[in-house]
């Protein structure tokens, strides 16, 4: 089932400004922020600064961001995803199936990541940009 369908911002190296900018102007929570060094292994010193996750509060919703992966070029129009959020792996992989028939471009395949055990990114056959992360409780 689809628990949610979130907004997912990415910046461009400055993460850390941006969530403090939307935790005001949104009058949000932080509800957790992560960076590159603490989860890359051997994080160049460049990059250890960088926002891997951030997850903001909003009434009853969450905004998340991050700073793009510095090995891609910052895009505009690929900076702001769609996330759906699901509990079950099963899911993640019917969703995952459907939205890549005619896929313009798989950033990441339906994979187990750190954060998610199903987790995938990809930008779909009208060039909507989606990450599916699985949560399960």
């Amino acid at each position: 089932m689809i628990k949610s369908l979130e907004i997912y911002l990415v910046t461009d190296g400055n993460g850390k400004e941006a969530v403090e900018f939307y935790k005001n102007a949104l009058n949000a929570e932080l509800v957790s922020m992560t960076f590159y060094k603490e989860h890359v292994p051997e994080c160049p010193k460049e990059r250890e600064h960088l926002v891997l996750n951030a997850q903001l509060k909003i009434g009853h919703h969450r905004l998340m961001i991050s700073d793009e992966n510095p090995d891609f070029e910052y895009k505009h129009g690929y900076n702001m995803t769609a996330c759906i959020i699901v509990d079950s792996i099963e899911e993640a992989t019917t969703i995952y199936d459907r939205l890549a028939v005619g896929a313009k471009r798989i950033h990441m395949e339906l994979q187990e990541t750190f954060w998610s055990p199903a987790y995938a990114n990809l930008e779909d056959k009208f060039g909507m940009m989606w990450q599916i992360s699985t949560e399960i409780e």
